[in-house]
């Protein structure tokens, strides 16, 4: 990550060292250049934060997720051993995501192969840090941008993680709107479930322009996302929509990194 001295687990293990907090990347995090940015700005808020993380670096590998949920149990398993193995390699107790669904596979279905370690979204860190005091936004340049919020199915539906990302949106601007269809209501973004690597099914309109929709109809200035999925399937429909002069789509860990100018 460019301009960000980022601790890699295997360097402080040479050094006796155990980080409190294992950062967990992602795959969108580690090769996707537009989510490389959000990956960036979380940790950049983490250094901030003067919170003690590490990452796994060129050991960090997918979680098994995609391929799970694409029907191949046999690679999910191969994958998320593997992880589990250098996660007590290093002793890790506790793994932040930044991606819904690496979040739901760590908390939800590792510890059926032995895992044992805490699963921590990054908006409910940062609506913990806002709350304790340690992570204060009033003086965002974002205050009176209106900023609408995407639930991402794997945080809500899944995880029932709703108002932690509100409580952190509230904070960065004084001018919130709902979707049409939110919270447990809300509408995929049509990339879950291993739908982003295949080709769309038969049908009279694509998922992601039925939710562009939605986000057109409370014509926010923003819509923030919190998901490497959710996140590219609104920039597309942003662009499909030519929305592009009128609106931007943010990951929630950027809008605070823009809050706190860094």
């Amino acid at each position: 990550m460019e301009n960000v001295n980022i601790p890699v687990m295997a360097e402080l293990a040479a050094q006796g060292k155990t980080p409190e907090y294992l950062f967990w990347v992602g795959c969108a995090g580690a090769y996707d250049d537009r989510y490389k940015k959000v990956a960036r700005a979380f940790a950049k808020i983490l250094i901030h934060l003067n919170i003690n993380f590490a990452v796994l670096g060129t050991e960090e590998t997918c979680t098994g997720d995609p391929a799970r949920r694409a029907g191949n149990e046999m690679l999910f398993q191969m994958q998320a051993l593997q992880n589990i193995e250098i996660f007590k390699a290093y002793g890790v107790k506790k793994i932040i995501t930044i991606c819904p669904h690496c979040y739901n596979v760590f908390k939800n279905e590792y510890p059926d192969l032995g895992a044992e370690f805490e699963t921590i979204s990054y908006v409910d860190l940062l609506r913990d840090q806002i709350n304790s005091g340690k992570l204060k936004l009033d003086n965002s340049s974002l205050k009176n941008s209106l900023i609408a919020y995407h639930d991402p199915c794997y945080l809500g539906r899944a995880n029932g993680i709703y108002n932690a990302p509100r409580q952190v949106i509230g904070q960065i601007t004084n001018k919130t709107v709902e979707l049409p269809r939110s919270k447990s209501f809300a509408l995929c973004c049509g990339a879950g479930g291993a739908q982003m690597f295949k080709e769309a099914e038969k049908g009279n309109k694509e998922i992601f322009l039925e939710r562009m929709d939605d986000v057109i109809a409370v014509n926010p200035d923003i819509v923030a996302t919190a998901c490497p999925f959710c996140m590219t399937m609104m920039t597309d429909g942003i662009k499909y929509k030519n929305q592009e002069e009128r609106m931007k789509n943010y990951d929630i860990a950027e809008l605070v990194a823009i809050a706190l100018n860094l």
